[in-house]
């Protein structure tokens, strides 16, 4: 089946990286349009609830706003080269890495475009001619500067203060030098083509560190093998006949991300989990909550990480467990198996609040018993 489909964004855009990528890999047809002022703040909020991007419309007039559930969607539609690995272990390991990839790198990839200034000139350019495409430069500039100083002022919102620069930055070169070694052994996350896990990274890569001057620069482009993991995101159908690991393996170059999935990223979803709770317990379920409901303290790189606690994380995580427990009694076994070796099994056991996703946030729509009893 084939449609057409058009996907409103921008390239200097952390998850219109993922979306686009993602697009074509599949090879379905699609066109990427530059979102201007007025569609972001009046046909797009309008059709999603929200004045976010990406968005993609479908030939049926569909908008869907959310890059998981884009995916989600077209692979409904289309089954050539699926994203979704077909074993149990590499299936739930590659939904745990694009929680990880959409969630846990936002910090990153916001701290290395705005607390370098020589970026600015590229977010400039490229946001004023996409806003006002039909004005002269100036006034183009000049529209650039609200959602920089929108973005700029969200930097504490998730973590990004003066104290937390050196826990940032040694974390980041620590993880880039990670994939780097591990893209020198395999073109992709797990094997010789991509899956939804690279498709979760790809997004800080795109748009972020890829394409920013001072990140691209020092980060990436000098980790020869990572840099060209991110080219072979850029046009990834070439790959879409190749192979994954066989035997539903995770290799071993990967135990440094996952170790940052388990211990960093995890814990800091059930914290979030637990000012749902109390803020579900205080305005009743069903109820849309802020996009930020206080703040959680995790760790990155061993040492202490404070940001802002986003609902929309536990959604990311619940569609991973979602997928746990929709498996065979025998794939979660060799799930649990893979976990054991992580110490990682109590995950499975997470009571996070159950969550549904509304634009840019989430409500809660049901507490279990224990929750119910602790908030009682």
């Amino acid at each position: 089946m084939r449609q057409n489909y058009t996907l409103y964004g921008w390239h200097l855009s952390y998850f219109t990286g993922k979306a686009l990528c993602y697009l074509r890999y599949k090879q379905v047809d699609h066109t990427l349009k530059a979102v201007n002022l007025f569609t972001l703040t009046r046909t797009i909020k309008q059709k999603t609830g929200a004045a976010v991007m990406p968005v993609l419309k479908t030939a049926s007039g569909d908008w869907i706003q959310d890059t998981s559930e884009i995916i989600d969607y077209i692979e409904s539609l289309h089954h050539d080269n699926p994203v979704i690995p077909n074993t149990p272990v590499q299936e739930f390991a590659s939904m745990l890495l694009e929680a990880w990839g959409d969630e846990w790198w936002v910090p990153i990839a916001m701290h290395t475009r705005w607390n370098n200034p020589e970026n600015y000139a590229v977010f400039e350019h490229d946001a004023g001619k996409a806003l006002l495409p039909w004005m002269p430069r100036f006034l183009q500039n000049k529209a650039a500067q609200r959602p920089a100083k929108m973005l700029k002022g969200m930097l504490p919102f998730v973590g990004i203060v003066p104290e937390q620069y050196d826990t940032m930055n040694e974390w980041t070169v620590q993880m880039l030098d990670t994939l780097d070694m591990h893209f020198k052994q395999f073109p992709f996350l797990l094997g010789a083509r991509p899956t939804l896990g690279d498709f979760g990274l790809v997004g800080t890569m795109y748009g972020h560190l890829g394409r920013d001057p001072w990140p691209k620069r020092e980060l990436i482009e000098p980790r020869k093998n990572l840099h060209a993991w991110l080219e072979r995101m850029k046009d990834p159908a070439l790959h879409a006949q190749f192979d994954l690991l066989p035997n539903d393996e995770i290799p071993a170059t990967l135990n440094p991300v996952f170790r940052s999935i388990f211990d960093e990223f995890i814990p800091m979803v059930a914290s979030v989990g637990d000012l749902a709770t109390e803020h579900a317990a205080k305005h009743g379920l069903n109820q849309r909550l802020p996009r930020r409901i206080g703040e959680v303290c995790s760790t990155m790189g061993g040492k202490p990480f404070k940001r802002g606690a986003l609902p929309y994380m536990i959604w990311m995580l619940q569609r991973a467990l979602n997928c746990y427990q929709q498996m065979a009694d025998s794939d979660k076994h060799a799930v649990r198996d893979w976990l054991r070796q992580h110490q990682a099994e109590h995950i499975l056991n997470l009571d996070l609040p159950r969550v549904e996703r509304r634009a840019l946030t989430v409500a809660v729509t049901s507490l279990s018993k224990q929750r119910m009893e602790k908030v009682a």
